[in-house]
Order: structure tokens, then sequence, then C-alpha cells
């Protein structure tokens, strides 16, 4: 061998030696990448991967039920489902559009832009029938079952589309309840009513969940809960559902009949502070979107304010016979009219100049009356006992937007705010509210907070009832008894509302047909009606208070709210079986003549 032939293979040896070392080294790296990989970071590429593979969602959790007192639902969340896309795994939108729009009830040219683009997430359906939704997965399956039949079908395959669990809130009772519990917004937090002021009782607090994703599509069965949702607490009312029926269809009737512009029916027990029943009129659908309005969703019983009018002279009456001002036998002499400051103030019809009772001047709602007694009050005195019986202030009934009423301190009082205010005008109350007084005279003179929440309902359904309302003293026991026997004589004969007079029981109560502040004008324009009372009147059980803001026509308390409260009462007395009163032993005289003899009683003088 050559010198020539020896170097040729030395070069061919240095290659192959070069070429062994190259590959060891190779092998050394992949060895070591594959370490790496296996090893130092195999977890990260196995969650890469599961990431790819697996989706979470959010578990939406359903709002809690809305009982009435005997355990029937008024508002219930119902499982529905949200079906969202994909548009990245989309791949024949128009196919898809063609095939899904019209389950869902719209056009494919409706459909077909959600469809189209990079987004991961669109949604294409809101709160849609579970049914709906089987029946899109099924057209989508038997669309994919025949395109891998034919060549190239995998490419064919319709996904993207996702379903996700949700639920829609449903009201059985429908407008029955509306005005009270309210409805519930896009994003499912309460908007209005109860479902608003409780909403942080009712939400639930949502869960997580994962599902494999095979081509755009949930693998059926690779659902996997990774936080669990927590259903939200149920509430019961003090409502009775009955109770509430008759309320509702007796102010819709009312309103209807005399075109006012709204109506209040309360419903409630003056020893407890619950609300059995809460009507306004008009109302709306909570299960129809197009027939609510911002107007309607409003809740006239406790974010309506209004001037009481001649149910306010209880106020005045109750302040005078606590402070042994006057008895119900006092006489007064009443005059049509009586200047006072800078004002001239008159009764509501005109009449000769009369001698009446505290008794008699209530019972025929005497304007000039009330200013007597509110003149032997006096500014500070009849303030106190305002805000002593909850004016000025919200009652806390767990109602949305309550307002507090108006009630002008006595330093902003002018020369004709003592009289005014005698005779319920002047100041601004709540149906709420001036429902809460009357309970309070009901309730031997304790004012018990009203409430329209009897207790709570776990996922257990484990009933805790609230605690018991908070109540305070206004009036002595003694007060309070002769005030009820007095108003009685409001629903006689001789009164001004003798159309809520039930037969077989004790009935008082008093009307109102107040002056009501148009806020558009800054004057007055228009009347509130009203009638608020109790029964039996010995022993109460229920206050209703009907209150007709703005009735067109024929405007008297008693003749428009005292048939409405004569409905709904006796219908509560009998059907909470009641037994009927006996006529009660003690009567106060109307007049100075008839406290000696049996002379005949004057004719109505107010409202």
């Amino acid at each position: 061998m050559d010198q020539q032939q020896m170097d040729q293979q030395q070069i061919v040896q240095d290659r192959i030696r070069k070429i062994v070392a190259l590959a060891i080294v190779m092998l050394m790296l992949f060895t070591l990448r594959l370490i790496e990989i296996q090893a130092v970071r195999a977890k990260g590429y196995v969650e890469r991967a599961e990431n790819e593979l697996n989706k979470s969602a959010t578990l939406l959790a359903p709002r809690g039920t809305i009982f009435d007192i005997n355990g029937i639902e008024l508002a219930r969340s119902i499982s529905a489902i949200n079906i969202a896309v994909d548009q990245t795994v989309v791949n024949d939108p128009v196919k898809a559009a063609a095939l899904v729009a019209p389950i869902l009830g719209i056009t494919p040219a409706q459909l077909l832009p959600d469809l189209i683009g990079t987004k991961r997430y669109v949604l294409i359906a809101k709160n849609v029938a579970p049914a709906k939704w089987s029946m899109i997965s099924s057209a989508l399956d038997q669309y994919n079952a025949e395109a891998l039949k034919v060549k190239g079908g995998i490419s064919k395959r319709l996904g993207g589309f996702i379903p996700e669990r949700s639920y829609i809130r449903d009201y059985p009772s429908g407008k029955l309840t509306s005005s009270l519990i309210g409805i519930i917004n896009d994003q499912g937090v309460g908007a209005s009513g109860v479902e608003s002021s409780l909403n942080s009782t009712l939400a639930g607090t949502n869960g997580k969940y994962i599902y494999s994703n095979g081509r755009g599509n949930i693998i059926p069965g690779s659902e996997q809960v990774s936080v669990e949702a927590k259903s939200g607490t149920s509430i019961r009312l003090t409502i009775n559902r009955d109770v509430q029926w008759v309320a509702q269809n007796a102010i819709n009737q009312a309103v209807s009949a005399s075109r006012a512009k709204s109506g209040t029916v309360i419903v409630m027990d003056p020893k407890t502070g619950a609300i059995l029943a809460q009507a306004s009129a008009p109302t709306f659908d909570p299960n129809d979107e197009s027939s609510i309005t911002l107007d309607k969703l409003r809740n006239p019983a406790v974010q309506e304010v209004y001037e009481p009018g001649s149910t306010g002279k209880v106020i005045t009456v109750a302040a005078a016979m606590e402070e042994g001002l006057v008895s119900p036998d006092t006489v007064f002499t009443i005059p049509y009219s009586m200047k006072v400051s800078d004002g001239t103030f008159t009764d509501h019809e005109k009449h000769p100049t009369q001698r009446l009772t505290t008794t008699g001047l209530l019972a025929v709602s005497s304007n000039t009356g009330a200013i007597q007694i509110g003149q032997k009050l006096g500014r500070e005195s009849l303030y106190d006992y305002l805000k002593r019986f909850g004016i000025g202030q919200s009652t806390n009934s767990k109602l949305p937007g309550e307002s507090a009423g108006i009630l002008h301190p006595v330093k902003k009082w002018s020369g004709t705010s003592l009289p005014t205010i005698s005779f319920g005008q002047g100041y601004s109350v709540t149906a709420m509210q001036a429902t809460s007084v009357f309970a309070t005279i009901a309730n031997d003179g304790m004012r018990v907070k009203p409430s329209v929440v009897a207790g709570v309902v776990d996922e257990s359904g484990k009933y805790t009832p609230a605690q018991a309302n908070e109540s305070v003293r206004v009036l002595s026991e003694q007060t309070a008894t002769d005030l009820r026997a007095m108003m009685e004589s409001v629903v006689t004969k001789n009164g001004t509302a003798p159309s809520a007079a039930i037969a077989g029981y004790r009935v008082a109560g008093k009307t109102g047909t107040a002056s009501r502040f148009n806020s558009d004008c800054k004057c007055y324009s228009g009347y509130t009606a009203s009638f608020i009372g109790f029964a039996p009147a010995d022993k109460p059980e229920y206050v209703v208070n009907v209150t007709i803001q703005d009735p067109q026509g024929l405007h008297w308390g008693g003749a428009l709210a005292g048939p409405v409260f004569k409905k709904v009462m006796s219908f509560v007395l009998q059907s909470e079986r009641i037994q009927p009163t006996p006529a009660s032993e003690v009567t106060f005289s109307l007049t100075e003549a008839s406290l000696k003899t049996s002379s005949k009683i004057p004719a109505k003088s107010g409202a």
C-alpha cells in the first residue's frame, strides 16, 4: 500500500470517527431532550395537551325559589341552555347556519355572521329549552354521521356549537304579584321588587365544570364538575296568594272604573306586621318582557309618596287624646270655614256651624274640627306624634326603593303648616306607612314594623322563620281602644264610608280625599282617594289600606275606596274563619245634642 492510499484511508477513518462522534453527540442531545420532556417538563406538556383538549365553563347556580306563606311558588328557576359557538372550528358556516337557524326560530342570514370569524366564544342563543338544544345536537350528529360516509367527510363535519347550563326565571302567578316580587335582569341579578332587595339571599354561587373538546363539540360523558355550584337560598313570604288574588282583582277593577293613574291595596296583620297582600295597578307580566316598563317596575306601595288627607286626622286626634287634651265626647264648635294666619280653610262640603264631639268631627271628617284639635296640641307636640307613628321614616319592610316620605322639621313650618298638617296635608307618606299608622291603633297602640319575609328555606328544605318584628309603644292601650270605637262611626250611615261596613262585623276606619301634588306643574292637581280600616273593631285581626291615585270624576275616598275595602276585608275575615262580632256596648255621641238626647245626627260635611 503506497503512501497515497494510506493517506486516503486515514482521511476516511477520520471522517468515520467524526461521523460517529457527531452521532454520539446527537444521541446524547436527543437523550437529554427526552429526559427533559419525560421528566423535567412532563407536567407542563401534559397540561398544554390537556388544555388543548379540555375546556372549562361556568356552572351556573339556580336562584332560590320565592314562596307564599303556604309554600306556593311565586318565582322559581327552570333549567335552560345557553348555546355558544367557537368560530375557529365551524368548518362550514353556511351549512351550519342553514341547519341550526330554523331550530332557533331565526333565519340563516341572521345566524351566519355569528359563525364566521376567529372568536373562540360567541353566544348565539340564551336560555333556550333543553329540548331545543337536543334538537340541534341531534341534527348535528345526523349530519356528521352522513358526512363520514363519503371520502374526505371528516373535514366536512360541523362543529363548534357548545351548550352551557343556564336557568330562566319563571313566575307562575304572572301579574298577580309582579310589583311585589319584581324581576331579574339579563345578568341574572334582581332588578326590582323582592328579587332586588333580597338578591344576596336568593342568588347562588356559580361553580365550574371541565369538558373534553372534540372538534369543537363536547365529547359525551366528558363533563366533570371542578367546583360545585351552590343554589341560592329560598324565601317564604308572608303573602297569602288567595288574599293577593282578591286584592289584585279588586284594585284592578277600581282603577279601571275610575280611570285612575294607579291604585294600591295592602293587607296587614297588626300584631305581627306581616303583609298578607300587597297589590298594585296597573301592573305587568314578569314572564312577558313587552309588558314591562320602568314606571310599572316601581312599587307604588313603598315608592310613591302622597299627602294622606283625612286619614291623617287619626294621628291628630290620637295625639290629643293621649295628651289628655280631648276625650271622645269633647264638644267643638265646627264652622264651615276658618281663617288661620294668612290662610282660609274649609270643610269639603258647605254646612252651617255645628256642635260636634271629637267622635263626630272624626266621623264626618271635619277639617276645621281637626284644625282646632291641632291648635290644642301645638306644633312641637303634633310633630312629635307624627314621628312616633313613623312619618318621615322608612318602615324597612324589605321592599326596594322604599321612601321615608316627607315631614319637614318644625323650624321650617309656616303659619299655615299647623292647621294644614292637622287635617293631613302638608306632609307625605307611602301607603305602607299609612297602613302602619292604622295597624298601631289596631294593635293597642304598639307600632310593629311591617314585613313581607316570613323566613328562609335552605337547600335541604329546612325552614327557618324570620325574627319577630320590632315594636314600639306609641299610644296607651286605653287611647287606642277608645279611638277604635270612635272610628266605628265612620262606617255608619252618619259617617263618610257606609260603603265599607260589613254585615255581622264591627268595622272601624277612616276615609281620605286629599288634594294631590303634581310635580310637573308644582301645583295641586287631582286627588288621592283612600280608606284604611280594620276588623273586628274590638279585637282587630287585619288592617286593609285602599289608596287610589288621581281618579277621574268621582273622587271621594268613601265612595271609591270603601267598596274595595269591603270586598277584600270580607274575604280575609271569611277565609281566616274570623267569627262575627256583636255590636259594641260602648258608643260615643257624635253631637252635643246626642250627648243627652237621641237627636238627629247632622249631615255629612266632608270626605
